[in-house]
């Protein structure tokens, strides 16, 4: 489990074929690696990966083929999103996430605000339904805010902050992105259609969050 805030920003130095898939090596600095341990979980431009070997310099880890079919940005010589597992005592100051990617997107328009961005993503139609104004979604694993929603699109904003720290600063048009959205949105759907018969449209229905707790009577 993440928050979908980036910490550091490291390099996949070099990639081989490891079974199915590739074994990553990623290097990075300042990334307090003798805390890192074979075993954790560590999110890799928003994908969940698991440590596999360490050294002072950095780390491994394997993306097996399944993985690599539906993402972006895992090849060698690429700059990478590095997040480390939340704990439990950890604050969230972003959204709680998987690193579980639901789909990749591409950049279609970037606009500069006097400092801020505005990105606009267009998102695969399998996944768009999910995305919501004002809800959150990862974008490379950085966790956002949707400000606005037009069909498959999405807006989102980029303070100099986050630019500067991830790989959202580099970003250009054309740039594929790997999404997740809000996992509560996908609970909803299932909720919705878990109460109807197959025959009928899926969807929450407001009489149906209200029996589940989810809303209320005004």
């Amino acid at each position: 489990m993440f928050a979908g805030i980036v910490t550091h920003v490291g390099r996949i130095e070099s990639s081989r074929p490891s079974g199915d898939g590739l074994r990553h090596r990623i290097v990075v600095a300042d990334f307090a690696i003798g805390e890192v341990k074979v075993g954790d979980s560590i999110a890799i431009q928003g994908v969940c990966h698991t440590v596999v070997a360490k050294d002072g310099g950095g780390f491994e880890v394997d993306s097996s083929h399944a993985t690599l079919a539906v993402t972006t940005g895992l090849e060698a010589g690429r700059e990478v999103n590095l997040e480390k597992s939340l704990r439990l005592a950890d604050r969230i100051d972003g959204h709680l996430v998987y690193g579980h990617v639901d789909g990749v997107g591409r950049v279609i328009a970037l606009e500069d605000l006097g400092g801020s961005m505005r990105l606009a993503i267009e998102a695969p139609a399998s996944i768009a339904k999910y995305i919501a104004k004002k809800g959150s979604i990862t974008v490379d694993g950085v966790s956002l805010t949707v400000n606005a929603v037009r069909g498959d699109t999405f807006e989102v904003n980029v303070i100099p902050h986050t630019q500067a720290v991830t790989v959202i600063g580099e970003y250009r048009r054309g740039v594929a992105v790997n999404i997740e959205v809000d996992i509560i949105a996908r609970y909803l759907e299932r909720l919705g259609s878990a109460d109807r018969p197959a025959s009928a449209a899926t969807g929450a229905s407001m009489e149906l969050l209200r029996r589940h707790g989810y809303a209320r009577e005004n």
